[in-house]
């Protein structure tokens, strides 16, 4: 992850909205010219409408710029994620934006699950699991919810399609952190840009 820039949200956030808003025909020009959105990166879109969720969708692995991930997953969260009907025009303006900037996945290593689950770091770790064609990932956030290690591990390979109590020696875990950014939490600092670019 880039240092070089102080409030990476405060840009982030206004290109994703840009970016649905621009799906949803309405266009609004943001500033996009910061060097390190050129930087290969991965990132989360989470869509929110009263604290209730209404989209998420990201890339794990970087295999494009940053701008254009946090573009396409943006798009995506509000246009297709499966789960969810397409948000609308006027859904926009109450729904909150989070953007997480992962960083790079690092495996595990691990002989059981017991030993796989002393290694997790509850509230840091985003954990990625796969066994054969299973696959799912949550957040870091999502320790908010389960804030115990087995619970969490259990949900994870739920959401893969896996049994609760499922473990086998292909398992493979990954975990990442990110760094992560509301609209709410940044609001007098996205709006504090947008005056100094001359932008309302």
């Amino acid at each position: 992850m880039s240092s070089d820039c102080a409030h990476p949200g405060a840009t982030l956030l206004p290109i994703a909205r840009a970016a649905i808003s621009t799906a949803l025909g309405r266009t609004i020009e943001v500033t996009q010219a910061a060097l390190w959105l050129q930087q290969s990166g991965a990132c989360f879109v989470t869509l929110t409408q009263q604290g209730q969720l209404r989209g998420c969708i990201g890339t794990l692995e970087a295999r494009r710029s940053l701008l254009a991930d946090v573009k396409a997953n943006a798009v995506a969260a509000a246009l297709h994620d499966p789960r969810f009907a397409p948000l609308t025009a006027s859904e926009l303006g109450h729904t909150e934006i989070e953007v997480s900037w992962l960083s790079t996945l690092q495996a595990l290593q691990f002989d059981s699950e017991a030993h796989a689950l002393a290694q997790l770091q509850p509230g840091i770790d985003g954990v990625l699991l796969e066994f054969g064609r299973y696959r799912s990932t949550f957040l870091p956030q999502v320790w908010e919810q389960l804030p115990s290690a087995p619970d969490f591990l259990a949900q994870l390979k739920r959401k893969a399609g896996l049994a609760p109590d499922f473990w086998a020696a292909g398992v493979r875990l990954q975990r990442y952190r990110v760094r992560k950014w509301k609209e709410a939490e940044l609001q007098p600092t996205i709006q504090a840009g947008a005056a100094a670019n001359g932008s309302a």
